[in-house]
């Protein structure tokens, strides 16, 4: 059986090959204390962890409901991307 932790894992990496592909540096974290996550850029402005939420895996980078997206969706990196430019 697969642990959930690796879902994460996986999803956190393919969105820091897609921010890598926009141009974007990013840095997998894997805190031994907190949930793992891709930090966005190199000032590290946004940091973005998943959750699995009503059966769907989502990016967040804050609380609100305009700081998450579906880790399916093919422009997560760009809405993301977004984020981390304001």
């Amino acid at each position: 059986m697969k642990d959930p932790l690796e879902d994460r894992f996986i999803h956190l990496v393919r969105l820091a090959w897609d921010l890598r592909y926009l141009g974007v540096a990013t840095r997998v974290e894997l805190p031994v204390t907190s949930e793992p996550c891709v930090v966005v850029g190199e000032a590290g402005s946004v940091r973005v962890t998943t959750l699995f939420q009503h059966g769907v895996w989502v990016f967040t980078w804050g609380r609100g409901r305009t700081q998450r997206v579906d880790a399916f969706n093919e422009d997560a990196a760009r809405c993301i991307l977004k984020a981390a430019a304001r």
